[in-house]
């Protein structure tokens, strides 16, 4: 449960929003967004964040007009700020911590939109005090979302597919990539896996793969794979200065199967222990393992 709602249901109700009211966040609500946020700071794999909710001045809005997708953004009211050190699988990390914090606000009735690129030197680099170790990979727009849509919004979401998920057999296998999962085989997961395919992903690429571990006939070990986007990580560095999306995008993934999980009590862990399992390309990679306890 996530203050008092499903998680499931949770996951369900959050979409990018791009179109907000100009209705400041209600200070109970960011009371409650900032606590949970200070409560839940630190990811599975270790690694502990700083963030922060501020309100959005008009200096903040410019600091980001260079962002391609945030010429789309309209009226968001605040942002969620978050900074993790450089490290292994920070960026990992920095997904899930942020995710969570996404899904507590989507709990809260605010909408959301992922906005990646490069903060080092921005104005929200400054207001957290951003170190020399310490990486901030992507913003989140936040506030009460419109009633309706603009038709400039809808046209993006269809462009980008936002509203279009991969297949099933596309993303879960059964013991090596090239073996569907079943629904079936996946028992009480099918669920979480479903959770994880909600999730939300740098252009829509939806780079999570998820091998249900050949020994564990009873689902308790799971393996996250990320298949890369050709060129993908590459292009959005050196033309936009946009960080690692994709491993963002593995924190995500971990975030809704670790949330799912727990509130239909699979209990248990990612680590990360990489298994002996044949990856079909080079832009496969080994990510994390989840483990019931």
């Amino acid at each position: 449960m996530m203050n008092g709602q499903s998680i499931i249901e949770v996951i369900q109700a959050r979409s990018s929003c791009r179109t907000y009211q100009e209705t400041p966040i209600a200070l109970p609500v960011q009371q409650q967004l900032i606590a949970f946020m200070s409560a839940h700071a630190v990811g599975p794999l270790g690694t502990p964040a700083r963030l922060s909710l501020i309100a959005a001045t008009e200096e903040d809005r410019q600091a980001l007009k260079g962002l391609s997708t945030y010429g789309f953004i309209k009226g968001a009211t605040g942002f969620i700020l978050g900074a993790v050190p450089h490290g292994d699988f920070n960026q990992e990390d920095f997904g899930y911590v942020m995710e969570h914090a996404v899904l507590y606000a989507t709990s809260l009735g605010l909408g959301t939109c992922w906005l990646g690129g490069t903060f080092a030197k921005s104005r929200f680099a400054a207001k957290l005090g951003l170190g020399e170790n310490e990486v901030l990979p992507a913003v989140i727009a936040t506030g009460y979302c419109a009633a309706k849509r603009r038709v400039v919004e809808s046209v993006i979401r269809r462009q980008a597919g936002a509203d279009q998920r991969l297949p099933w057999e596309r993303l879960f296998f059964d013991g090596a990539f090239g073996v569907p999962l079943s629904r079936e085989a996946a028992g009480p997961f099918a669920t979480v896996l479903d959770m994880v395919r909600l999730g939300p992903s740098a252009s829509n690429k939806q780079p999570w793969r998820i091998i249900k571990d050949k020994t564990s006939s009873d689902g308790a070990v799971w393996h996250l794979f990320m298949q890369r986007t050709p060129g993908y990580a590459k292009r959005n560095e050196a033309l936009l200065g946009i960080a690692d999306m994709q491993r963002i995008d593995m924190g995500i993934a971990m975030c809704h199967f670790a949330l799912t999980a727990e509130e239909l009590g699979l209990h248990g862990a990612w680590t990360v222990r990489e298994p002996a399992i044949e990856k079909p390309d080079a832009l496969t990679a080994y990510i994390a393992t989840w483990t019931r306890a």
